[in-house]
């Protein structure tokens, strides 16, 4: 690992950490952060982030929110280390562009599992103690993301369903379609085409479903190839230790819905825990406004993660309990 941003401050190594490359010799080289806490004289726990949807730096900064930074620094005070790294799609938007049947495995599961063997790697990490934290898709992909080669001690879920990519994006356009605006035609429109275009779509062949085109270069392939298996599937053949995180005025993935949902899946179930915070959206900062046409807005205004988040992260990383 490079480390020639070593300096020490305020309990955190460097000015947000030591630089390192993920997928160094690989066609994908990813810039990231490994943030170690000030004491690390003995091998410390570690969790990997993993981002949501879309193209994303290290910091999964969304305008003025940074989540991932933003945990990196909190998880550093309480005394574990975390690995962020720029997604491919950022660090590499021409070149997957070129990619027809992109999946979910070269956008996101390759380069997790590049990282998390980075950490099993170094000495200043504890290798028995190394997690994924995944927020919103990423917590979507984090249970295959182990299941396929990450093989980790346990996993963070913030802001995940249990249900399809393509079930989280109608929904949303309904609910969009719902509120009052000048696009509410246009977004029923939409809706409309969308849910047209995704029927039948589990019938259709591989190479049927990366003909069709969804938006920008995804083809309908890309949640075929997805889908055939949801997080709640992996979670269900998995024994390891989950905590499920979910904010009450998340506009995007639903508290009632999809927390609700996987609490039900996987009630009764042994290191398994779940925290609802009434007061948090989707990012895990305060929310401001209930309401999808907004988020903009929303995610306008700088606020942090609170601590009492990172403190159930920290706490479930050290064994305790978070039902």
């Amino acid at each position: 690992m490079r480390t020639d941003r070593a300096a020490d401050a305020g309990g955190v190594s460097g000015a947000g950490g030591l630089a390192v490359v993920v997928g160094a010799g690989t066609d994908y080289p990813l810039n990231g952060l490994l943030t170690l806490p000030r004491d690390h004289s003995a091998p410390v726990p570690a969790v990997v982030m993993v981002h949501g949807s879309g193209p994303s730096n290290m910091d999964e900064k969304v305008m003025k929110l940074t989540p991932f930074k933003d945990l990196a620094e909190g998880l550093a005070r309480q005394g574990i280390a975390s690995l962020r790294y720029d997604k491919r799609t950022f660090a590499h938007g021409r070149k997957m562009i070129r990619n027809k049947s992109l999946t979910v495995k070269e956008e996101t599961i390759e380069d997790a599992i590049l990282a998390v063997q980075m950490l099993k790697k170094d000495p200043r990490i504890d290798h028995s103690r190394i997690f994924l934290l995944g927020h919103s898709m990423g917590a979507m992909l984090a249970p295959r993301i182990d299941a396929e080669g990450a093989d980790v001690k346990g996993l963070i879920l913030m802001a995940g369903t249990p249900y399809r990519l393509e079930d989280i994006v109608l929904r949303q356009l309904k609910q969009a379609g719902r509120r009052k605006s000048i696009l509410r035609p246009l977004i029923r429109l939409e809706y409309g085409m969308y849910r047209k275009r995704f029927q039948g779509l589990y019938e259709m062949s591989d190479e049927e479903a990366k003909k069709k085109k969804f938006a920008g270069n995804l083809t309908l392939y890309y949640f075929k190839e997805m889908g055939q298996k949801t997080a709640a599937d992996y979670l269900l053949e998995s024994r390891k230790p989950v905590l499920i995180m979910q904010g009450g005025k998340d506009f995007q993935v639903l508290a009632k819905k999809d927390y609700r949902g996987f609490r039900k899946m996987l009630a009764g179930r042994p290191d398994t825990g779940f925290k609802l915070y009434p007061d948090l959206n989707h990012l895990f900062v305060k929310g401001i406004f209930d309401d999808i046409l907004k988020a903009s807005k929303d995610y306008k205004v700088e606020r942090h993660i609170p601590e009492e988040v990172v403190g159930d992260i920290a706490g479930f990383v050290n064994g305790e309990s978070g039902k």
